[in-house]
């Protein structure tokens, strides 16, 4: 999942797939590059290039692992329901040199191969009903409270030293301590969670062998806590599915820790993303800010959750959707991808295309038409969107209700983006604000809750 680093695209090891009738002729300007610390800043111009020149584009990442990137909104949206691209590795045409590099580090050697994010129907239609109970509109209004709660906690441990940093400080801690609440893992276990997960994060740009060493960990832990829940389960999310495996339901002990371990894999740093991009964008855009500012101070929660949609566009938390490989020669785009070709579907290229989107590099948030791809779509869509809207509507709405003057506290060019090829997100994003704005937390009332 965090395979990029600023080093130079490769060579291809091999010859791309013979262009099928109809693709657009050669661009008159040279490509920029791509996966170079600059792209990593702000890939959109490169998006918009390629969207124009080269929708569908084979290149080869930073990994060495060759793949297709698909640009455009209509053909991302195609290739997100298209059945033909497994979600198996198992289809993958791999050369040697790209063995398990399509993937999290470590999944396959713990055996954590078997979730959401690497099988397909039957077996993702099973499991993704099972733990989709612990999404339901009624069970993630249900945990609002908490999650105000959580977010409330975070600003009152930085509210009195005037400046903190957004992303270490409340971005990260908020979703991991919730995904663990809702998980069941224990409050005394939850900071060796938050340890592991960081490991993650800050190996987004270097070696796999950090995070593999993390998820080695993890899974060790979840092993030990499936077994406790197993003596004495509780009302979360591991003993539901450890009730479902005892009824029958054929969930292997695997596919448990598994679905666990993805929950709080892919749960916790879109979420993170999700605030720290959405905050910089508002810190970045003071008309808009002040805009949402105005209507939360007026009780108006229409613009929040219209807002937190545009913000989801227009810098979302995940760049590009999880791999798909070809299990049959199909066409993208007028360009054929040929049997186990790996496809990258660029959601943040679609969600920037002028085909779908007027003024697409505009922030707007009250835009209408809004069908922005930033959590997929088709059957492998977010199963955690509504939790990850949830924290982010709450975190953003409490920042800038109890800190409204808050200010970036470093220039935007100094700011350094992780480096991960799946996801989008600041390493750091200082903020400042003075004494008048330490102010006491203002709990939401329970109609407001339930709007989130």
């Amino acid at each position: 999942m965090h395979d990029q680093h600023p080093h130079p695209t490769p060579p291809a090891t091999k010859s791309p797939v013979p262009p099928a009738a109809g693709t657009p002729a050669p661009p008159k300007t040279p490509q920029p590059d791509l996966f170079t610390w600059e792209f990593a800043t702000d890939p959109y111009p490169v998006y918009a290039w390629l969207r124009e020149n080269s929708p569908v584009h084979r290149t080869t990442l930073p990994s060495g692992v060759e793949a297709w990137l698909v640009t455009r909104y209509a053909d991302a949206r195609q290739a997100l329901a298209d059945q033909r691209l497994s979600k198996n590795p198992a289809h993958h045409d791999e050369p040697a040199h790209a063995k398990g590099k399509t993937g999290i580090p470590g999944e396959r050697k713990a055996e954590l191969m078997t979730h959401l994010l690497n099988i397909d129907p039957p077996d993702h239609t099973r499991l993704r009903l099972l733990v989709s109970k612990a999404f339901t509109p009624r069970r993630v209004a249900e945990f609002a409270p908490r999650v105000q709660e959580l977010t409330d906690d975070l600003i009152d441990a930085f509210v009195a030293k005037g400046e903190a940093d957004l992303i270490h400080e409340f971005a990260f801690p908020l979703p991991i301590y919730a995904i663990c609440d809702l998980l069941g893992v224990p409050r005394e276990d939850q900071d060796d969670f938050r340890d592991w997960a960081g490991m993650m994060i800050r190996h987004g740009g270097g070696p796999r062998g950090g995070v593999a060493r993390s998820v080695k960990k993890m899974r060790g832990y979840l092993a030990e806590l499936i077994h406790r829940k197993r003596l004495d389960p509780g009302d979360d999310l591991i003993s539901g599915l450890i009730r479902a495996s005892d009824h029958g339901e054929h969930l292997t002990e695997n596919e448990a820790a598994a679905m666990a371990f993805i929950l709080l894999f892919a749960g916790f740093e879109t979420t993170v993303n999700l605030i720290g991009n959405g905050m910089y964008a508002l810190l970045t855009h003071p008309e808009q800010r002040a805009r949402l500012q105005e209507a939360l101070a007026r009780g108006d929660m229409g613009l929040l959750e219209t807002g937190v949609e545009e913000l989801l566009r227009f810098d979302g938390p995940v760049e590009l959707a999880t791999w798909r490989f070809a299990t049959e020669e199909l066409t993208i785009g007028g360009q054929r991808i040929a049997v186990g070709d790996p496809v990258l579907v660029v959601l943040a290229a679609a969600d920037r295309d002028p085909e779908r989107f007027e003024r697409p590099d505009t922030l707007d948030l009250s835009r209408g038409d809004n069908q922005h791809l930033g959590y997929g779509h088709g059957i492998h869509y977010c199963l955690g969107a509504p939790l990850a809207r949830l924290e982010g509507r709450t975190a953003l709405a409490t920042l800038l209700r109890r800190l409204p003057e808050l200010q970036l506290a470093a220039d935007p060019a100094d700011l350094r983006w992780r480096g991960g090829l799946i996801m989008r997100g600041l390493r750091t994003l200082p903020v400042k604000f003075t004494d008048a704005q330490k102010t006491a937390p203002e709990h939401q009332p329970p109609d407001e809750a339930s709007q989130l």
